[in-house]
């Protein structure tokens, strides 16, 4: 077996290059090559046939697949020299559509020929497989010409050849195992390659869905994909949440650019983990802040207090934990309140959030505190039964002027941390 393999190795690379061309790509070198391949196969046959039926008294008949194995020989040796496939392709078809006819009318018809006119049928099939299939319809409707033209001779014809009963009984029992055996491999092959490809096309899908979905949120995913340009929502109750590192200026220039990336990322995968568990919406990142909201796309009844749930986790990580050797602080800011959220761009689209009640959030964040999360009347009066909040005065924000803050301690219920 490994003998066959190192002796059959080198006359497959010989074939795959015939008539090879530089720029093609794989899918014509493969049917290149597996129609240089299969031709070979077919002169091969042509000339043991060929042979046989001159051994039993045939020579009319020897002859015609003898030619034809000679002509085939020819195609192929232009085709190595010339590499015009087009040309190659074409003329094999017609000497598969034309030897099967030639060599049922010199055999005497469709018994005594033990129905030989089936092998045309490859040559539709080989249209199916190494043409462009629009063609394809066009070569069986020569196969099926050669068909009717053949029942049409048939009375004519001399029905009498010399072959034995047994050698004619023979030939129908290969001729349809090999035609059908040929047909079921070609469709096998068609069936287990688009399956692959829908395979592969369902997984391509997944990737680029979950991409979309780590982009956007999953009911704006969904509208963009129907074609919409615009999406542009107004909603009356949403809250939003900046957090921020401390001093993370300063503490950059301390650290290399990976260690620094590391350890954002770190931070924000937390995070994202968080909105995750909480069905909140993150919404970006700007340098070393993180925006999240509540109450988009879907508004919920809940939407500050699962975001000051969230902030509370937040701000038990960063306290709780040391990131690349550092201990880090973080100031957190919600606001609630009408915002209008949609995507704009056509690339590296965002789904991002516009109206006073962002600005306002983001000013508590920035007016805040280390290690405070800084929460504004709107929020403080969804939140007030569930969450110790403490009064912290006024804080004066800019385009704003003094707005009332409080600052969230711990959920109500929960023990204070000492």
């Amino acid at each position: 077996m490994a003998t066959l393999q190192s002796l059959s190795r080198p006359l497959l690379e010989v074939i795959s290059r015939l008539g090879a061309d530089p720029d093609d790509g794989e899918d014509v070198r493969l049917h290149k090559s597996l129609l240089v391949g299969g031709s070979l196969m077919f002169i091969l046959a042509g000339v043991l046939w060929g042979l046989l039926y001159v051994a039993f008294g045939e020579p009319v008949a020897g002859a015609i697949p003898l030619a034809y194995a000679c002509i085939s020989l020819v195609s192929v040796a232009l085709f190595a020299a010339t590499g015009r496939y087009a040309l190659f392709r074409s003329s094999q078809f017609v000497l598969i559509l034309l030897l099967p006819f030639l060599l049922q009318l010199a055999l005497g018809g469709f018994v005594s020929s033990s129905a030989v006119v089936l092998w045309s049928l490859l040559c539709p099939l080989g249209a199916l497989l190494f043409d462009e299939p629009r063609r394809a319809p066009r070569w069986f409707a020569a196969f099926a010409a050669i068909v009717v033209t053949s029942g049409v001779v048939q009375p004519y014809l001399n029905t009498g050849n010399h072959l034995p009963l047994w050698l004619v009984i023979a030939f129908f029992v290969m001729n349809m195992v090999a035609i059908s055996a040929i047909a079921f491999t070609l469709l096998y092959s068609f069936v287990a390659q688009k399956e692959a490809t829908l395979g592969m096309l369902r997984a391509e899908q997944e990737k680029s869905e979950g991409l979309l979905l780590n982009i956007l949120p999953r009911d704006i995913a969904a509208v963009l994909k129907t074609g919409r340009h615009t999406i542009a929502e107004h909603y009356e109750d949403v809250s939003i949440l900046f957090a921020d590192v401390v001093n993370f200026t300063p503490l950059s220039a301390q650290m290399r650019a990976e260690e620094l990336v590391g350890m954002l990322n770190e931070v924000f995968s937390h995070f994202d983990g968080l909105a995750e568990k909480y069905d909140v919406e993150k919404i970006k990142t700007i340098g070393d802040c993180y925006m999240a909201a509540s109450g988009v796309p879907r508004p919920r009844p809940d939407s500050a207090r699962v975001l000051v749930r969230m902030a509370l986790e937040i701000r038990e990580y960063i306290a709780s934990r040391e990131f690349a050797g550092r201990r880090l602080t973080i100031r957190i800011g919600i606001n609630s309140g009408p915002i209008v959220a949609g995507v704009i761009g056509r690339r590296k689209f965002i789904y991002d959030l516009w109206g006073d009640a962002v600005n306002v959030a983001s000013r508590m964040e920035s007016t805040g505190i280390e290690g405070a999360i800084q929460v504004t009347r709107a929020t403080y009066e969804r939140i007030k039964d569930q969450f110790v909040c403490e009064s912290k005065g006024m804080v004066n924000v800019k385009g704003k002027g003094p707005i009332e803050v409080w600052h969230v301690t711990r959920e109500a219920g929960a023990i204070a941390t000492p």
